[in-house]
């Protein structure tokens, strides 16, 4: 199915013009390291349009910011969101295995067994998501124009993203100095992978 891409300026016309009016579904991943404001838009704006969405949140325990405070993060502050936590260690890149998209199909159908309707990403990886889960991907702020920022950003310097960061991250930065001058974690090839989009 063809992918939608959220318009900018006119996002209520684009979900009138695709979303039918029956119960919805929606899925969104990510590593979430850390959350951050763009992070929170595209959730955001998934969740005005579906019924039920459901977030997965995707780690491996070599990642500089613990699994399961990402989780927390997103969690807290989307309530009334179907929040999940996925810590298993597999390929993060299609090159990495040959059947790549057969495992994460099995890992999403672990969290979400039927549908979902909509995918929603700001990555290009949607596309090839949403088709092998017979959904139809919703594609928000590709180019980040309305949050100009990525998890890489924010690691490497915080501080000059300090306002794209929620409270919650304010203080995990606050409370570890250090952290400040966190780089690039080891092992990320260029590009983004399934489960790794670090904006």
């Amino acid at each position: 199915t063809p992918a939608i891409c959220a318009l900018r300026h006119k996002p209520r016309e684009a979900a009138i013009c695709y979303f039918p009016s029956a119960m919805t579904t929606g899925f969104i991943l990510g590593k979430f390291m850390p959350l951050h404001r763009g992070h929170m838009y595209l959730i955001e704006y998934a969740r005005g349009r579906v019924d039920h969405l459901t977030v997965l949140v995707c780690s491996l325990a070599r990642e500089p910011i613990p699994g399961e405070l990402r989780y927390q993060w997103v969690r807290e502050l989307f309530p009334d969101v179907n929040v999940q936590h996925f810590d298993e260690d597999v390929p993060q890149y299609p090159h990495e295995h040959p059947d790549f998209w057969d495992i994460w199909l099995r890992v999403v159908r672990r969290f979400v067994p039927a549908g979902p309707d909509f995918v929603f990403t700001s990555e290009t990886y949607g596309n090839r998501l949403a088709e092998i889960l017979g959904a139809r991907h919703v594609c928000v702020d590709l180019e980040r124009r309305t949050f100009p920022v990525s998890g890489t950003a924010i690691r490497e310097n915080p501080l000059v993203y300090w306002d794209f960061i929620p409270p919650a991250v304010q203080a995990y930065y606050a409370e570890r100095p250090h952290r400040f001058e966190e780089r690039r974690w080891p092992d990320a090839p260029a590009g983004r992978g399934l489960g790794c989009a670090d904006w």
